[in-house]
């Protein structure tokens, strides 16, 4: 067994190396042969070590390579601009921000990556920015804030990981973060509302080209009912399992359909519905393409993890928060917050999270439901600081200067830490569902 100091530094090296702006796989591939080393494993310890870390995580790997398909189907078909516009312009100017958050949360929960959410609704967002008076830093709340509600109930693969990391089903995770969801929501509609006039407005040239992008695309966009095909139908296969279990319906209860082929299947049947099923291919490659870095960053946390699981770290914290008197259940948010700030990525630092601390927080007695939801709502506190693409992405999306960007980070961690606080005291210690 490796030291547990060891693994500290390798997972140090990692996070410093991420920082530094190095590749993260080989960031934590090289920490990962770091810690082997260092904690005194022979260079054939070390590759054993890391093939057993890397073939760990192959299972979340082809939930997140079929995840892929669901993702091409609603970001390059237009279905999810439809759906955007439609809740948009039902809610009209008088929920104008509640409407945005929802629309960004909807279009996240379906199977969106949150930045190209964000980038989906953002001209939207202008438009009404301007027609209102709002500032841009409200709407950047607003949207994402409502990405990051709708990215804890999504089939994306942060919340693969946080099931898989847990050995429990996807949709259990899904169903378990939709307090906190709701709750998130709330944060941010309330916050986007109280800072609408603070920061910069909208100008006019801000929305240049986007009416015209807009009349455009009105005319080329799927319709809301064959739009809404593939994520209803999704929804619906996932929760038929869930369903079962608590309404007591046997006949569902034997239905265990894995996000494996539910997610291809429903993205298949949508894009069929929308008359683009000429158009697979292209959605395929797509969705696999944004998945590429997922899957890899998937294997080299799976190297670092298996390189803390193999020491006595996991023992040693748990001695030490039963030491300090401090409840073990709060490893689980606190690993979720720092993984993900760590690396400034939701997917990441769940995936680190769940591989690195997995052991640990299970060893307190934690329910692996409840354990998945919190290290998943702990994942979206802190996961939009400027080392990390999302912070840069939605700049761009909004028109506003790093420092003008900068201004939301401490408006979006309150959004994620209204979600995380929620999951900890319903389930960590209510122990509501459980």
């Amino acid at each position: 067994m490796l030291s547990w100091w060891a693994a500290l530094i390798g997972l140090a090296v990692a996070i410093v190396l991420i920082l530094r702006k190095l590749n993260p796989v080989y960031s934590l591939l090289l920490g990962a042969v770091i810690g082997c080393l260092v904690g005194g494993a022979n260079v054939v310890q070390t590759i054993n070590v890391l093939i057993t870390g890397s073939q760990s995580v192959m299972g979340t790997v082809l939930r997140v390579l079929a995840a892929g398909m669901l993702a091409g189907v609603m970001m390059e078909s237009g279905s999810a601009d439809t759906l955007a516009r439609a809740i948009v312009s039902r809610l009209g100017d008088r929920f104008a921000l509640f409407a945005l958050a929802l629309a960004t949360m909807i279009i996240t929960a379906v199977g969106v990556f949150i930045p190209v959410a964000v980038l989906i609704v953002a001209p939207i967002a202008l438009e009404v920015g301007k027609r209102m008076n709002f500032s841009k830093l409200s709407l950047l709340v607003a949207l994402s804030g409502g990405g990051k509600a709708g990215n804890i109930i999504s089939p994306n693969p942060n919340t693969i990981a946080a099931a898989k990391g847990f050995n429990v089903q996807l949709s259990q995770v899904m169903i378990a973060d939709f307090i906190p969801a709701l709750v998130a929501l709330a944060m941010t509609v309330l916050l986007a509302t109280l800072i609408r006039h603070r920061g910069s407005a909208v100008i006019d040239a801000d929305l240049v080209n986007l009416t015209r992008a807009a009349n455009t695309d009105a005319q080329q966009l799927p319709s809301l009912g064959t739009s809404l095909v593939t994520p209803v139908l999704a929804i619906i296969l996932l929760l038929l399992n869930p369903i079962g279990s608590i309404f007591h319906i046997t006949a569902l209860t034997q239905i265990n359909l894995d996000a494996m082929y539910v997610l291809p299947i429903a993205a298949i049947v949508g894009a069929l519905a929308m008359g683009q099923g000429g158009k697979l291919r292209e959605f395929a490659q797509s969705g696999i393409s944004r998945m590429t870095d997922v899957v890899l960053i998937l294997i080299g946390a799976g190297a670092i993890g298996a390189t803390i699981t193999s020491s006595d770290l996991p023992n040693q914290i748990i001695n030490l928060i039963k030491a300090s008197g401090m409840s073990g259940t709060l490893l689980a948010p606190i690993s979720g917050i720092l993984m993900a700030a760590a690396t400034a990525s939701t997917s990441t630092g769940v995936i680190l999270a769940t591989g690195s601390f997995s052991k640990a927080i299970l060893g307190f007695g934690v329910n692996p439901i409840a354990a998945a939801a919190m290290v998943h709502t702990g994942g979206i506190v802190i996961d939009h600081l400027p080392h990390g693409n999302y912070f840069h992405v939605t700049a761009n999306a909004m028109h506003m200067d790093i420092s003008e960007r900068a201004h939301a980070i401490g408006y979006e961690s309150l959004v994620g830490l209204s979600a995380t606080v929620t999951a900890t005291v319903l389930y960590g210690f209510l122990h509501i569902f459980f």
